[in-house]
């Protein structure tokens, strides 16, 4: 954990006060991937259950003390990728690289490759990331990404003390 800098801490501690839902200083292993998704980094499934995340709420709670070896193990993990990866790999479905590519290539991309995603997930990303599909079938890849890599399936943090909650 030493290889964490005192901002990195602090960035962590906050992520995983949100997350700590009952107060007790404690997150349940199911909510990890959520938790280290909010500091930026993109673990797949298999490497959060590998380091303790659980399929299921309930079955296994992790202190702080015991996420941030968890953090820090991930942060050096530099096969996760990020943003621009993952968007130079759907430009490869941008036939006229004009930022559109066919619905349909996106959702059997989702449920093809990489770390397949089962179709009521699929489905699920898609009513909530995609936009709607123009005449021809196509929708804007940049947005979709985006939405996905700034936490889809997140729960939007409360507003401040102050500010007010958008309608």
């Amino acid at each position: 954990m030493s290889d964490l800098s005192k901002n990195d801490i602090d960035r962590a501690t906050f992520a995983f006060s949100i997350y700590d839902f009952d107060g007790s200083g404690k997150i349940d292993a199911f909510n990890l991937g959520d938790v280290v998704r909010a500091l930026n980094s993109n673990p797949t499934l298999a490497t959060i259950e590998k380091l303790g995340g659980t399929k299921k709420k309930g079955e296994k709670q992790l202190s702080l003390e015991e996420f941030l070896p968890i953090y820090s193990q991930i942060k050096k993990d530099k096969d996760q990728g990020c943003y621009e990866d993952f968007l130079e790999c759907l430009k490869l479905y941008d036939k006229n690289e004009n930022g559109l590519m066919l619905g349909a290539e996106l959702t059997h991309t989702l449920l093809a490759l990489g770390e397949k995603l089962e179709d009521k997930e699929v489905e699920e990303v898609v009513k909530d990331c995609m936009d709607p599909e123009d005449d021809d079938g196509m929708i804007p890849y940049a947005p979709f990404l985006r939405k996905m890599c700034d936490g889809w399936g997140a729960k939007p943090a409360a507003p401040a003390e102050g500010e007010a909650a958008e309608a």
